[in-house]
């Protein structure tokens, strides 16, 4: 997620002839939350013309940093921070989210899916709630398992909840779990060590993540596909606005299907011709809003 913006903010650099550095763009990495207002504050002060945060665990900060520093530039992602000074970037993870449900529910030879999420709250519901509109919508009699470790870090709670989810039927689990999601990687990388024949995949998130379900010294490769989030995009954008003079302080700027803030990652190798046809389908219905995705459980409901 932090890798998928630093990437964005590079290829702007490239694009506008900056080096990294001072007079250029540069990254300060916060061990703890703790470290986010400091963090903010050494920016400002270096006077970069403009900061982000990362995450919407940074929203108070960002917050409190636009209001002691009215004249300097900031944007979020993943959280709306009301400044005339901030961007708030949030992106329609519920869309991606249906969009790979569409190939768990075709892809499933068991019948039951899961979903790991890491700390509950709206925005990762979007990615529950989405995915599960998606199974149930090509394959309505599918299970599906949902359980949040609580925590986008530890990967050893992803590991056991996977574990816990293959060992009961369960052959395809999407994570939107952080770093945490390693362990979701690693448990299905270990069960088809030991048995190559048992159907097991994962599906990622935020970005490509095929080089994480390959597994050394095989062909083999679980990463059945991933939701990606085009944090790169958004940031590129933001901040061409900003060098333009039309910087979207105040407004929250949503990135969904329909102008590529969301999709499955063009790693396709486990995908079928008739899931790939599928896929397609049902993106053009999003995007023709032809399909509401739900991105709460009220909203799940009800389309179902």
């Amino acid at each position: 997620f932090n890798q998928s913006a630093w990437e964005g903010i590079k290829a702007f650099g490239k694009e506008n002839g900056l080096k990294e550095g001072k007079e250029g763009y540069t990254y300060l990495q916060s061990e703890s939350d703790a470290d986010y207002t400091t963090n903010l504050n050494s920016l400002v002060r270096q006077k970069y013309d403009l900061v982000y945060g990362i995450g919407f665990t940074m929203e108070d900060a960002i917050r409190e940093a636009a209001e002691q520093n009215p004249n300097s530039k900031f944007a979020i992602v993943d959280a709306v921070v009301d400044a005339d000074n901030v961007a708030s970037i949030t992106f329609k993870e519920n869309e991606g989210s249906f969009i790979v449900g569409v190939i768990a529910g075709m892809q499933t030879k068991s019948n039951k899916v899961g979903f790991v999420g890491g700390i509950e709250n709206p925005l990762i519901q979007k990615f529950e709630k989405g995915f599960i509109a998606g199974v149930k919508t090509v394959n309505p009699n599918a299970e599906v398992q949902v359980k949040y470790t609580g925590s986008f870090s530890d990967a050893s709670i992803a590991k056991a909840t996977a574990s816990a989810m293959y060992k009961s039927g369960v052959d395809i689990i999407y994570h939107a779990a952080g770093n945490g999601g390693k362990g979701v990687f690693t448990e299905a990388k270990n069960i088809k060590k030991k048995n190559p024949d048992q159907e097991v995949w994962v599906i990622g998130v935020d970005k490509d993540q095929a080089d994480e379900g390959e597994i050394s010294g095989t062909d083999m490769n679980i990463t059945l596909t991933s939701m990606v989030k085009r944090v790169d995009l958004a940031v590129q954008e933001i901040s061409k606005q900003a060098m333009e003079g039309t910087f979207p302080g105040g407004e929250n700027v949503v990135f969904g299907l329909e102008d590529n803030g969301v999709d499955i990652a063009p790693t396709k190798d486990n995908l079928s011709d008739d899931v790939l046809k599928k896929v397609d389908e049902y993106k053009e219905k999003i995007k023709n809003a032809e399909i509401k995705v739900p991105a709460t459980q009220a909203e799940l409901e009800a389309y179902l």
